[in-house]
């Protein structure tokens, strides 16, 4: 498993809820790669909860479909829009888990359409939130000019 380099890391201006790493509020998400998988491991916190020590759900949805973004970047080297995400809900998710892992893969390519897969496990590696999401990827010149993006790599 290697680590993804976050290509707007020190970039002014740059503040994603998801993943700044300089966001106070933020959830500060970090990424990996394994073969063709993004992956994430976060400890949970109280103060994203919503009901008591569960993690709330929209938390859980920004988590998914940052991880989504992710498969993007990495994979196909461009930039994107979510235009639709269906997300199940089938078991809670505990702030006082030890960690959970979201992974995830593109499933589909159409164009500039792509259908990536996500799954939220709990500590147990139990499936507790899936999702699919729908993007609208950019072209290159696009994620360049408009998104500051040039690539996404691994650390050796």
């Amino acid at each position: 498993m290697k680590k993804i380099i976050n290509p707007w890391k020190g970039v002014e201006g740059y503040n994603c809820f998801g993943c700044a790493p300089g966001n106070p509020a933020g959830i500060k998400m970090e990424f990996y790669e394994e073969g063709d998988e993004v992956i994430s491991v976060w400890k949970p916190r109280p103060e994203y909860q919503g009901w008591i020590n569960t993690l709330h759900g929209g938390i859980q949805a920004v988590m998914l479909d940052e991880i989504c973004a992710w498969v993007i970047l990495r994979k196909l080297q461009t930039t994107g829009v979510t235009s639709k995400m269906e997300t199940r809900y089938m078991k809670p998710i505990m702030t006082t888990d030890e960690h959970i892992t979201l992974r995830a893969r593109i499933v589909e390519t159409k164009r500039n359409i792509v259908i990536v897969e996500a799954g939220l496990y709990d500590s147990k590696d139990e499936l507790c939130t899936k999702a699919v999401c729908t993007y609208f990827t950019f072209s290159r010149e696009k994620s360049e000019t408009e998104m500051h993006f040039h690539s996404c790599d691994v650390e050796e």
